[in-house]
């Protein structure tokens, strides 16, 4: 199904009532993608009489700028954080309505006659770090961070380490650049999260050196998926609250569904991370992570989201502070469970 996009925003842009939302999300475990293939975001909507649209169904073009830059006031956003904390840095009024939490296979890719194995191995190590020619590198920030988290567990940062820029090829898929050259040896090792990074990783015969969702504590793996925000346009707030409310009130139920049908949620997200089965399962071994996919405003991750802010900040991401506390908005949220649990 193709949608005019442009169209929608202009028409939204100059509503009031609005009689049509557009949905994104990163191609990763989401309530978002799981209520989307249920059917329920349309069937909720529906009742009031309100079309719901993917943003992946438009232009790619036109759906990959309003993905990074929430330049809409009708958008849902559910996705990794750099893009959200990087439109938010440059002005745009979006308001954090929510906060996820899952574990997908985070890890140091090495070559199979490497001798990593610890993060203190890492010093002086060749680190692949990508650079795409796009507006916002999240791919290198994601790496970037990765590399830190690592090189943190044994008292390491950066600086001990070499990071070696990695010109990204989009031709070769996500992480086919950084681990063919750590397979051809131009580099030692390749920081790689989720489903599709374990199938080329078996494809191009690497393995994982280090495993980071094996590290008790979460600060290692904060990066632009954990936490991931849930996002919404100041405006959509101010004029439809009713509807973000609504909105979040299907995701709860679609995280409640993922918790109790994970093989369902496995096979959703074979669909939504463009992966196999085998990918699906090295990234998401443990059927009990899709019971974390309920979004929450908790000190905690709101406190490992500041961390994000920072790391992003001090390495030249984010065009200005965002303050975290005063970015979050708890009340759709709270209002919305109490909904469900009504």
């Amino acid at each position: 199904m193709s949608i005019d996009l442009i169209g929608i925003m202009d028409k939204v842009t100059r509503m009031v009532t609005y009689d049509s939302i557009v949905f994104t999300r990163c191609p990763v475990p989401t309530a978002t993608g799981i209520a989307a293939d249920l059917g329920w975001l349309a069937e909720e909507f529906a009742r009031y009489g309100i079309g719901v649209s993917s943003l992946q169904d438009g232009t790619r073009d036109v759906a990959a700028e309003i993905h990074y830059t929430h330049a809409h006031p009708g958008l849902f956003r559910e996705g990794g954080n750099v893009p959200a904390l990087w439109a938010r840095s440059r002005g745009e009024p979006t308001r954090l309505i929510g906060l996820t939490w899952i574990e997908e296979r985070q890890a140091i890719l090495v070559r199979p006659d490497s001798e990593i194995s610890q993060p203190a191995q890492l010093k002086g190590a060749r680190l692949a770090i990508p650079r795409h020619d796009v507006s916002i590198d999240f791919w290198r920030a994601m790496a970037l961070h990765g590399f830190a988290g690592a090189l943190s567990l044994a008292g390491l940062s950066l600086a001990d380490a070499t990071p070696t820029d990695i010109a990204a090829d989009r031709g070769a898929g996500q992480w086919g650049t950084e681990i063919a050259a750590l397979a051809r040896g131009e580099v030692d090792a390749v920081y790689v999260k989720g489903a599709v990074a374990a199938e080329t990783a078996a494809r191009l015969g690497v393995r994982t050196g280090i495993d980071l969702d094996a590290v008790p504590d979460k600060r290692a793996r904060v990066n632009n998926g954990t936490p991931r925000p849930i996002t919404v346009h100041q405006r959509l707030l101010d004029e439809r609250p009713d509807l973000v409310v609504r909105f979040l009130e299907v995701l709860l139920r679609a995280a409640d569904w993922a918790a109790a049908n994970p093989a369902d949620v496995a096979r959703i997200l074979a669909a939504e991370t463009g992966s196999g089965p085998a990918g699906v399962t090295a990234a998401y071994q443990h059927a009990g992570q899709f019971r974390t996919l309920h979004a929450d405003l908790s000190a905690e991750r709101l406190e490992l989201l500041a961390e994000q802010e920072f790391f992003l900040r001090q390495h030249g991401f984010l065009a200005g502070p965002v303050d975290v506390q005063a970015w979050a908005d708890h009340i759709p949220l709270e209002t919305a469970l109490t909904g469900v649990s009504a």
